[in-house]
């Protein structure tokens, strides 16, 4: 019973994260720069910003249910951004004093991430 309520606290607070992802992507912010991706920009630093803050907050500052935390941190942010997650890894890395895996990871993951685009674009397009 317990595994079934983490569930569904993840998928309250992803649907609260995949609402407010797209609520910022329809806003009349979105238009602000014609080329710039200014919300998913938002999206992504703000957070990168909240699953350090909140990861902190919630785990070593108050005293919360694993529940609430994992509704927070893994079905809110993890909806609303997975950049977030990649920021806090690489933050982990960097902690633990693994500089050249965390450039490694930082830079693979940009550009295999893009190639992957790439590769996606053209395996559609022979539909």
């Amino acid at each position: 019973m317990e595994f079934l309520t983490k569930i569904s606290a993840v998928a309250i607070g992803g649907a609260a994260g995949a609402v407010a992802r797209y609520l910022i992507n329809i806003s009349p912010a979105a238009n602000v720069f014609a080329k710039f991706p200014f919300p998913t920009f938002i999206i992504n630093i703000s957070g990168s910003f909240l699953i350090g803050f909140l990861l902190i907050l919630l785990t070593d500052k108050i005293d919360v249910s694993d529940n609430l935390r994992m509704a927070v941190i893994v079905g809110f942010l993890g909806a609303f951004t997975t950049f977030s997650t990649f920021e806090m890894e690489v933050f982990g890395l960097v902690r633990e004093r693994e500089f050249i895996t965390a450039i490694a990871y930082m830079l693979l993951s940009v550009f295999v991430g893009f190639a992957g685009v790439i590769g996606g674009v053209s395996l559609a397009r022979r539909f």
